[in-house]
């Protein structure tokens, strides 16, 4: 029987050849990052702040699930933390696991699923192992990177945006098998070439966090952003403001950056981003002490460090995702008629504005979530050219994943936090190093500050 070792090997050595993959039997288990159903309540009465990701996620031995057809057995060299990887973590806002329950339900092979451990993660760089039945694109040796999109397309709904197939799932938070394992499980369909000239931990970040940021900000449908647009993004340092700000610059709009400390901001110049704002230096206070009024002056003098910035201009998108505690404040500066585009709400899903300066002044509001598969695809181009950089900043081991997931929760990390699966250490993986070396001062934006 094939081990993990002797499939890591084989990559190690860069034999990509087809046979020889199909030569490598697939072992019958593999270690994997999980949280465990019989513990959902156990950070009962605790505050979300107050819940540890290092005392809920586990490294386990699992078995192989069985390969359906038009799905691909990816062996994991690397994968990345996501903000749903800490929601699984924290079970909010809800255990992931009635998400496995409903999707068990649907058909004998997504039975699978529905298991008393959640194999978590949304991102991947690795190499094809195995494909089922009706997979014709992808080989065994194919080095891959997956977007999280997964899809069941028998619906006419999703055929003319796959984001809008009513069974429409994110991989490794609402479907088993993700990619903080040594072995994952996907669609076929959700694989991408990876960049040749990135390490696996790089490859593995974009994924989830650059195909949000291109269908919001610069999709037909997210906020369609043009040339010579004022965007302002929140977080912009961080995994999703991060490519946001990359889109900004390189279609020819202006960013102002919001972060919450000088290296961050740091960060943002080496992007490129001139107008910054450091939202804790500035002290603004958007709701009281309780959290139970906002404070519209606080608007009004959050608006009036934007115009010193853009020399008396409004903003014409707001790049949103903290959700509750911003996003009044992203309503009131938008210039009239301009657009504030939200996914997730890390500060709390529960938003609250004043609608006369929406309705008042014909502002718009937009929702995003993922990308389709066209959106992905482009996003994932984008990398592959060079054109926007990976926001990676920190590393870690597989059996440090908590500690990892715990950064990101308490917002201690820059940019994206990567995990090592079956790669023995960090810069492994590149099969361009020309390109790299062209490329090598921009990669490391994020990284030393």
């Amino acid at each position: 029987m094939t081990t993990m070792n002797e499939i890591r090997d084989a990559i190690m050595s860069g034999d990509r050849e087809r046979s020889t993959y199909e030569g490598l039997a697939v072992p019958e288990s593999f270690r994997a990052v999980t949280v465990h159903k019989d513990e959902v309540d156990m950070f009962a009465g605790l505050a979300s702040r107050d819940k540890d990701p290092r005392k809920s996620l586990h490294v386990d031995e699992v078995p192989i699930p069985e390969l359906a057809p038009g799905e691909a057995l990816v062996a994991v060299m690397a994968s990345a933390i996501n903000y749903n990887t800490v929601w699984t973590s924290i079970f909010e806002p809800l255990p992931t696991f009635g998400f496995l329950e409903r999707y068990g339900r649907l058909s004998e092979y997504t039975k699978r699923h529905d298991l008393p451990y959640h194999i978590v993660g949304s991102d991947l760089a690795g190499v094809v192992l195995r494909t089922g039945p009706g997979v014709n694109l992808w080989k065994p040796g194919a080095e891959v990177v997956a977007h999280c999109l997964s899809v069941e397309l028998e619906s006419p709904d999703g055929h003319n945006d796959t984001m809008m197939d009513p069974e429409q799932r994110i991989w490794g938070f609402e479907t088993n098998f993700g990619g903080l394992a040594q072995l994952c499980i996907v669609k076929a369909n959700q694989l991408m070439p990876k960049p040749e000239h990135l390490t696996w931990e790089e490859a593995a970040s974009p994924g989830l966090v650059n195909c949000t940021a291109y269908r919001q900000l610069v999709s037909k449908n997210g906020a369609a952003m043009k040339l010579g647009d004022r965007v302002l993004i929140w977080g912009a340092s961080g995994g999703l403001g991060g490519y946001a700000t990359q889109m900004a610059l390189a279609g020819g709009a202006t960013p102002v950056c919001v972060v919450s400390s000088p290296d961050k901001a740091e960060i943002c110049r080496r992007m490129g981003a001139e107008l910054i704002i450091d939202r804790r230096a500035e002290d603004y206070k958007f709701w009281n002490e309780d959290n139970t009024k906002q404070n519209p002056k606080e608007w009004q003098r959050f608006g009036k460090k934007i115009r010193e910035l853009t020399g008396g201009a409004d903003i014409d998108i707001v790049f949103e995702h903290p959700g509750r505690e911003t996003f009044g404040a992203s309503v009131y500066v938008t210039r009239k008629g301009g657009t504030i585009v939200t996914c997730a709400s890390t500060s709390g899903y529960m938003h609250e504005y004043d609608n006369r300066y929406l309705w008042m002044n014909l502002k718009r509001i937009i929702s995003s979530h993922f990308a389709n598969y066209r959106e992905a695809w482009e996003a994932n181009s984008l990398v592959r050219r060079g054109i926007v950089q990976p926001t990676l900043s920190k590393t870690y081991a597989m059996d440090e994943v908590g500690q990892a997931a715990l950064d990101v929760h308490k917002n201690l990390h820059q940019g994206k936090v990567g995990v090592l699966c079956l790669a023995p250490q960090e810069g492994l993986g590149v099969t361009n190093p020309e390109m790299r070396d062209r490329l090598i001062d921009k990669i490391n934006w994020f990284r030393d500050v």
